[in-house]
């Protein structure tokens, strides 16, 4: 029988927690949750923030970020359940924070053959590419920012018990596109995030060759809940609901700028 949604974001949600805790350099215990960080990339919000993954006091949230992120110039609070994060709204806004929510979407068809141009490279054979597309993205960001943007994904190489970074090559053997599949073959989950395409490289078939292929190895692993996060208000939400993706949960996301220009957008 199949798990139902409530228990599938469960299972997503213990993961996201373990995967959080694997890659950080230091762990925080907080009611409700836990801080994670990283001394190596402190602008990253992903390895310096507050998860919330019980039940937590939203009107204590704000004063628990500021002592265990307060060296920092960013404060960022992820709730994975959404009825948690819709009553830390108004607390963390009138904090200063900026709210976000996030999509939790499961992949439920049977995953396509894999594609014989994407294969699994190391984190060091991305950097040339990502730190082009980021400056792209982010012309004004400076070379610490995106050192610390690029350098991040080695870091994750450390949260789960197999983490591949897949990658689609043109015939002239280029990376064009380019995403992050976690494994965790013993709880049944997969996670594929971070999916890129070199803007010259779009609308060329490379990042579906990528989902895939990911798809493929997710379930030839064992992994039976297949997940991704996106962004409610994006295109790509409706690109990966095309391929299969079905929405099972919201998590929430919130963030105080301490200074401009210091924090990263994820």
């Amino acid at each position: 029988m199949s798990d139902t949604p409530a228990v599938e974001s469960r299972r997503i949600s213990a993961f996201r927690s373990a995967f959080a805790r694997r890659q950080s350099s230091r762990t925080v215990e907080l009611s409700g949750g836990f801080a994670v960080l990283h001394g190596e990339v402190p602008l990253s919000q992903e390895h310096n923030q507050v998860i919330v993954d019980g039940a937590a006091d939203p009107d204590g949230l704000s004063a628990s970020a500021d002592k265990v992120l307060g060296h920092l110039t960013h404060r960022r609070i992820s709730v994975y359940d959404d009825e948690m994060g819709l009553a830390c709204v108004e607390p963390l806004r009138r904090a200063g924070y900026l709210h976000s929510a996030e999509l939790v979407m499961v992949h439920r068809e049977e995953p396509p053959a894999a594609d014989p141009s994407v294969e699994a490279v190391r984190a060091d054979v991305l950097r040339t590419p990502l730190t082009r597309q980021l400056r792209a993205w982010m012309p004004d960001a400076s070379a610490e920012l995106l050192g610390q943007l690029v350098g991040r994904r080695a870091i994750r190489e450390g949260g789960a018990d197999s983490v591949l970074f897949l990658a689609a090559h043109t015939p002239r053997r280029e990376v064009a596109s380019w995403a992050d599949l976690y494994l965790d073959p013993a709880a049944g989950v997969a996670e594929f995030e971070d999916l890129i395409t070199a803007d010259r490289y779009t609308g060329r078939g490379y990042a579906e060759a990528v989902l895939g292929t990911a798809l493929r190895r997710a379930a030839d692993a064992g992994c039976g809940l297949r997940f991704l996060l996106a962004d409610p208000d994006d295109w790509p939400r409706h690109w990966y609901e095309r391929r299969g993706f079905a929405l099972i949960a919201r998590s929430h996301v919130f963030v105080r700028h301490v200074s401009d220009g210091a924090t990263v957008p994820a």
